[in-house]
């Protein structure tokens, strides 16, 4: 209503101009409208983006929550005296996807690093000293006072099976998770340092991150406190509008992501080693150490790169194990296949007959990941090469069923498409 009573006058100035003098008249007051418009749509986004912002980025309730529980002797981990004594972990820029993830990058020893933690609970209530109650409760309530390592051990075997299926190498991972709670190396676990672990292990990345430790497209965990967690350095985005707020991003038409892309994005034969990393990490996500996962949201903002433009994963948030999937599909009710989707883009047939979803995927990781290269490599490709890229690509993305039943022609498909590549980008200054 304030706007529109101040635009009132100039509407009427426009109607009742007249003669030269008035068509002169009427185009300064189309300019003062279209400014005011500006500066009204200019100060709308200014709004949006200071108000998600405030919405989003809510890290220092992270960590008062997480050295309250330290200071009580409830959690323990590698930098908890540098995180809430020395203050020497520096939190800079919020990268935070949704409010219960806080993500920030920062700098820790002199080295780049990211922040994580999660605040649900702490959210979920405007009483900050209850919701730090119940973080304390909820959250860190595993193991109980008289655990011994044995159970502890049996404990944490059971979860793994759980999410990443009955492997015979869990045995290993469960030494690692051991290994990682007695950060002061004394040869012991405390209730303090198992409560932390276990909470970690809650969160889907840090389970991810451990599985994936020696893979080289997954970033290196660095230390921890309660259930909050460094990594190394946050990589480049491979886009450029990626910085801005969530709420805008929907905002943008495809064929204007496609162009900021080509833009700003890092020259084509860069990408394509970009994408060479990228074709690498579904390799490592098929039969490896610890089973195979699947990539449930497959965007641009998942791909990132390192200062030499080597791939590296940007968030594993929505990458999950096979009996995650599994389990999750299993005898879920439904009515299509749309009902049998796991996060963004794991789906399953949906059996209408007994109306429930069935265990295989309908897409594996290699054909969303090729009609993402699609966007992604053939703006900019050189031309001869261009024609043969986008064979190769419509091939892969027709790829269909579990990786395990068509394995040797998945091997062969992304075979081809990391040779065609690399050939193109062998032997310069871009290998």
């Amino acid at each position: 209503p304030w706007g529109l009573r101040r635009l009132a006058p100039l509407v009427l100035l426009c109607a009742f101009a007249k003669g030269p003098q008035g068509r002169i008249s009427g185009l300064r007051v189309r300019y003062v409208v279209l400014v005011w418009l500006g500066v009204f749509a200019g100060s709308w986004l200014v709004y949006v983006h200071y108000s998600s912002y405030s919405e989003l980025c809510r890290g220092h309730l992270c960590q008062v929550v997480i050295c309250d529980q330290y200071r009580k002797g409830i959690i323990s981990g590698s930098i908890c005296q540098d995180l809430c004594e020395l203050h020497t972990v520096e939190w800079r820029t919020c990268l935070s996807p949704v409010p219960g993830q806080q993500v920030y990058s920062g700098l820790w020893q002199e080295k780049e690093v990211t922040i994580k933690c999660s605040i649900e609970e702490a959210l979920n209530d405007k009483d900050r000293p209850e919701a730090a109650a119940r973080q304390e409760l909820v959250l860190f309530d595993k193991p109980t006072r008289g655990t011994s390592i044995k159970e502890f051990r049996e404990m944490t075997l059971s979860f793994l099976k759980a999410n990443l299926g009955d492997l015979p190498s869990l045995p290993a991972l469960v030494g690692q998770v051991l290994l990682m709670a007695d950060f002061n190396k004394d040869s012991r676990v405390s209730l303090a340092e198992a409560k932390s672990v276990w909470a970690l292990l809650q969160r889907n990345e840090f389970l991810l991150l451990l599985s994936l430790q020696e893979k080289e497209h997954a970033s290196r965990l660095l230390g921890s406190c309660g259930d909050l967690y460094l990594t190394e350095g946050v990589p480049h985005g491979s886009w450029p509008w990626a910085t801005l707020p969530p709420l805008l991003r929907p905002l943008l038409p495809p064929a204007m992501h496609r162009a900021l892309q080509q833009w700003f994005g890092p020259a084509w034969p860069w990408r394509a080693k970009i994408a060479i990393g990228l074709l690498e990490f579904v390799e490592e996500l098929f039969h490896g150490s610890y089973g195979t996962f699947y990539m449930c949201e497959t965007t641009l903002a998942n791909v990132g790169y390192t200062a030499t433009y080597d791939f590296k994963m940007a968030d594993l948030q929505q990458v999950a194990p096979e009996a995650t999937v599994r389990r999750f599909l299993q005898g879920r009710r439904c009515e299509r296949s749309a009902d049998c989707t796991y996060g963004r883009d794991c789906r399953a047939p949906c059996d209408r007959l007994m109306r429930q979803c069935k265990g295989d995927l309908i897409q594996p990781n290699l054909a969303k990941v090729c009609e993402l290269l699609r966007d992604y490599l053939l703006p900019g490709a050189p031309a001869a090469l261009r024609e043969e890229l986008g064979k190769q690509l419509r091939t892969c993305t027709t790829l269909s069923g579990l990786a395990s039943q068509v394995e040797a022609h998945h091997s062969l498909v992304l075979s081809h498409l990391k040779t065609l590549l690399w050939k193109e980008i062998s032997n310069t200054k871009y290998s």
